[in-house]
């Protein structure tokens, strides 16, 4: 199954909670870069790293975020488990992933919990969250 679909399912309330993070680890992810690094925005004290499941999904990340459509982005296509387990940790203060932010019905947070990020940098462990 893909990431969207597990999303969808989760969604729904039909998804199981552990597929849905299995599909984020293995599924290819398209992350938009910007001035050299991965673009994300802020809320809630969070870091969310802007990340989809496809090109087509970053396209109308694009538009929804006003871009001119001729204009290309920079993306990284990175495992889910290479983002939270490699890039994360190196980020300051807690930090999580958005995907698919633009499509109202198929989006999905993936915290700074353990599960999810590794336990040094969670949230909700005795690691400081960074």
């Amino acid at each position: 199954m893909e990431l969207s679909e597990e999303i969808a399912r989760v969604r729904a309330g039909a998804g199981d909670p552990g597929r849905l993070v299995g599909e984020f680890r293995r599924a290819v992810l398209v992350v938009p870069v910007v001035d050299g690094g991965l673009m994300s925005g802020f809320q809630g004290g969070v870091r969310w790293i802007y990340a989809f499941t496809d090109e087509a999904a970053l396209a109308r990340f694009a538009v929804k975020r006003g871009m001119p459509a001729t204009e290309e982005l920079e993306f990284l296509a990175i495992l889910g488990a290479r983002l939270v387990d490699g890039v994360v940790p190196e980020l300051d203060g807690p930090t999580g992933i958005a995907v698919d932010v633009a499509d109202e019905d198929g989006s999905m947070l993936f915290p700074p919990v353990s599960g999810i990020v590794p336990d040094a940098v969670a949230v909700d462990t005795e690691g400081d969250g960074r």
